[in-house]
């Protein structure tokens, strides 16, 4: 096995740090190794200056994959509790009191608004429609699903606050096919 081979094979198994602490070894003793870890970590994108070759091995493992993008991004709730205007039924929909609300109460339509719920982030805009209606742990989910661009979201059905989801729509949505 080539050492570019290997370092690829390297990289592609280090998912984990405790997968890094057993696979570092491999790069102590065996230079062309490690010259083909940072190669490969380069072409992944990962941001490595000329002298990573020489870090120790478990960092140089770490930094060539190339997921330093990727462990920045936000990946929890941001809590924006706003009242809107629903874009499918016209209806103010005022805000919840306790946690952000981001559909409509009376009939559960939403907009793509967020990549992670409350940041605001996506770029589509589009109406997201109730598609299907599941338990989990007891507790009611909607399932929305984009107009634009076809993405599927999970959100809680709101059972307090100033305005509750409407119960009559929540049960019609259960007992339509798929739901």
């Amino acid at each position: 096995m080539t050492p570019r081979e290997r370092a690829v094979a390297l990289l592609d198994a280090a998912h984990t740090r405790r997968d890094i602490r057993r696979l570092a070894p491999a790069l102590d003793d065996e230079p062309a190794l490690r010259r083909a870890v940072w190669a490969e970590g380069l072409r992944r994108g990962a941001e490595l200056p000329d002298e990573a070759v020489g870090w120790p091995a478990r960092r140089l493992l770490r930094v060539a994959r190339g997921r330093s993008g990727a462990a920045r991004a936000r990946s929890n709730p941001i809590a924006i509790d706003e009242g809107f205007r629903c874009g499918a039924c016209g209806r103010q929909v005022p805000p919840h009191g306790r946690t952000a609300r981001n559909h409509c109460p009376w009939c559960l339509c939403s907009l793509h608004v967020d990549v992670v719920p409350g940041d605001r982030a996506s770029t589509c805009g589009a109406l997201m429609d109730p598609v299907a209606l599941e338990l989990v742990g007891g507790a009611p989910v909607l399932h929305h699903r984009c107009r634009g661009c076809g993405a599927r979201v999970r959100v809680r059905v709101l059972t307090d606050g100033a305005v509750p989801d409407d119960w009559d729509t929540v049960i019609r949505l259960s007992a339509e096919p798929g739901g």
